[in-house]
């Protein structure tokens, strides 16, 4: 059973399609359509290689977190790393985001909530911020099957301001746990 409560260590946003997303003293958070400002932000899809195939599918990545422990694995592997470098909104600390259920809610602070959607996608783009750090990022599992390790993806279900030191608490979803693939 995953840890139900943790921390924000840092949330980060970019009006611009980088994969590093600067640091920021809060971020607000909006219903529907994800961090305020963000270039991902919007009711439709926005990562650039999903809208080139089809520009009306519903955006299941509005919000993007990674957990602190994988940036904390990676230094120790040799890559120098901060949070927001790996292109994500929330850096968390204390939850097991991989071991997320389908469905799974997140209270980020004391307004926002968002859904978990899905595995984030590993891309070529982070082997421009560390050489070989898509490669550290997708692991293995026992039957030589890839497991992603960058983080998780999300929908905005209430939005509000989020700031580094936020308890996070997690809601799991009932019934069936479905556990989570590729969004």
């Amino acid at each position: 059973m995953t840890n139900l409560s943790g921390t924000v260590l840092a949330v980060s946003s970019s009006a611009t399609h980088t994969m590093v997303k600067p640091n920021q003293a809060s971020i607000r958070v909006i219903e529907g359509l994800g961090v305020e400002g963000d270039a991902h932000q919007g009711a439709t899809v926005k990562h650039r290689s999903r809208v080139r195939r089809n520009p009306n599918q519903p955006n299941l990545r509005q919000v993007h977190l990674i957990h602190g422990e994988l940036l904390d694995d990676l230094r120790e592997e040799g890559f120098d790393l901060e949070p927001g470098q790996m292109g994500e909104n929330v850096t968390t600390r204390g939850v097991d985001l991989l071991e997320l259920p389908l469905g799974t809610r997140l209270r980020l602070g004391a307004d926002v909530l968002v859904e978990v959607t899905g595995l984030r996608n590993p891309c070529a783009q982070l082997d421009g911020i560390q050489p070989n750090l898509m490669a550290a990022v997708i692991g293995r599992d026992d039957d030589g099957e890839p497991v992603f390790l960058a983080g998780v993806m999300s929908v905005v279900v209430s939005g509000g301001e989020v700031r580094p030191g936020d308890e996070i608490k997690v809601t799991l979803p009932d019934g069936t746990h479905v556990p989570l693939e590729q969004v």
